[in-house]
């Protein structure tokens, strides 16, 4: 029977891995995801599970590490943020390319510089283009039920990719929630065993793992990488029905609240969407028709999905926590109006950049962006197009 409990974040993503039961685990420690390894590691040591940990001098190291494990047989994960994520960039690729699916429990925090600890979302949207699935948890229940259908997504034959399961950082990571727990052998038998069908240690059966690509050969195996995540999309939701039926929880591409006959609607990610949510409810009371698109997975990005769901609006807030330095916008803000040109939905959208470095975010800054979407469509305000919410002045 599923059994309540209290926990943080970093502490409901150590459980799920305890109740997977991996193969190896090779980690070094970052803040604010150094629980995780030192969770885990507690676990081994305690004989609660058989999972090899393995100590390296670096987060390189450990992505290296990671993918020669994943390469031999084994279901394989490891656990970073910030700058340690960025010093994995050359082996976040291979990871992908050499299509190996392996998990990541992605704290995220800010990068440098100016040196900051604390939550925005630089670190993943940084590797955004690396070929990883990228899934994001508004709180603790949910990146403990995102990391237990990572390897049922990642481990797929039509898919075969890495997968990042991100929450942010110390506002999930650190907070103590209630949450739900599943039974052990019910996370097992729907987890299931690794049984790769190509691993280098196989005697019978020699292979070579990511060897050099000439011209002729390297284009149409990135096709192929490109194909296996437009694959993931199908499967993402196939995993999200099963554990539906075992958690009674329901996932998919994003979360609707409110936005069956809403105006005026906020696409957000990460735990921020509580806060938009609670605006939300406030300003139903008042009469006013908005509503939030939680984004859950970014990577494959569901663009037809998106535009659908925003097509009955009048407008929409697109809310970055990364600035992109492009001049004109952050990967939400590029992303989403890409999605509703293509698809041919002609609603006004303004993306806002919001809560860089920790910087708050609160159910006033709601309120007034969902005020300015008003006044735009109402009365026909130009409304800055690419501005930060809480700047000091």
């Amino acid at each position: 029977m599923p059994k309540k409990d209290r926990m943080s974040g970093n502490e409901a993503v150590a459980y799920a891995i305890k109740q997977i039961n991996p193969d190896v685990m090779p980690a070094f420690p970052i803040t604010p995801s150094t629980e995780i390894p030192q969770m885990v590691s507690s676990y081994i040591a305690n004989g609660e599970v058989d999972t090899e940990f393995i100590p390296v001098e670096s987060e390189h190291s450990s992505m290296s590490a990671a993918i020669g494990a994943q390469a031999a047989g084994a279901r394989t994960l490891t656990a970073t943020s910030s700058a340690g994520l960025a010093l994995m960039w050359e082996e976040l690729l291979l990871a992908a390319s050499n299509r190996m699916p392996l998990a990541l429990a992605l704290v995220n925090r800010t990068l440098s510089g100016p040196i900051n600890i604390n939550c925005d979302h630089t670190d993943s949207m940084g590797a955004r283009d690396t070929g990883w699935i990228q899934i994001y948890a508004e709180n603790n229940q949910e990146v403990y039920d995102n990391f237990i259908q990572a390897y049922p997504i990642a481990e797929h034959k039509d898919v075969h990719l890495p997968i990042m399961i991100c929450q942010d950082g110390f506002i999930t990571s650190h907070a103590v929630e209630n949450i739900e727990l599943m039974d052990d052998d019910v996370v097992k038998e729907f987890v299931g065993e690794y049984e790769p069908e190509e691993f280098l240690l196989n005697p019978g059966k020699p292979m070579a793992v990511g060897p050099y690509a000439i011209s002729a050969y390297a284009m149409e195996a990135r096709k192929n990488q490109e194909i296996a995540l437009e694959n993931s999309k199908d499967v993402i939701w196939q995993v999200a029905k099963e554990y539906e039926k075992i958690s009674g929880r329901k996932y998919g591409f994003f979360e609707e609240y409110r936005t069956k006959d809403a105006d005026y609607i906020m696409l957000i990610m990460g735990s921020a969407a509580g806060t938009a949510k609670q605006a939300v409810d406030e300003l139903r009371e008042q009469g006013k028709k908005v509503g939030v698109l939680k984004l859950r997975v970014f990577r494959p990005f569901p663009a037809k999905e998106i535009a659908a769901a925003l097509s009955r609006c009048k407008a929409v807030a697109i809310m970055d926590r990364c600035e992109s330095y492009n001049g004109n916008g952050g990967p939400l803000g590029s992303e989403v109006t890409a999605a509703l040109f293509r698809n041919k939905v002609m609603i006004e959208a303004v993306n806002y950049i919001y809560g860089l470095a920790g910087r708050d975010f609160t159910v006033e800054n709601v309120f007034d962006i969902f005020a300015q979407l008003d006044d735009a469509v109402t009365s026909g305000t130009e409304i800055e197009q690419y501005q930060y919410i809480g700047l000091r002045k």
